[in-house]
């Protein structure tokens, strides 16, 4: 199991909701197995086995609970 750390910029949080959003958008992912999101800064750091999941499925879940992902 490859485990590997990102951080992603993801924009639009202005809120604990926000927050919340994006976190449980991403922890629900298989293979993600912590996420912590610093609503501050909008950084969003990631642990995951990338033999399950990719930043591509990042993207997505976050663009589905309403956000970006700066680039």
């Amino acid at each position: 199991m490859p485990e590997v750390k990102k951080v992603l910029k993801v924009t639009g949080m202005s809120c604990g909701h926000c927050k919340m959003a994006v976190h449980n958008a991403l922890s629900g992912l298989a293979g993600v197995q912590n996420v912590d999101v610093n609503l501050g800064t909008g950084d969003v750091t990631l642990n995951y086995d990338s033999d399950k999941v990719d930043l591509d499925d990042f993207r997505r879940a976050v663009s589905g609970a309403g956000y970006g992902v700066a680039e």
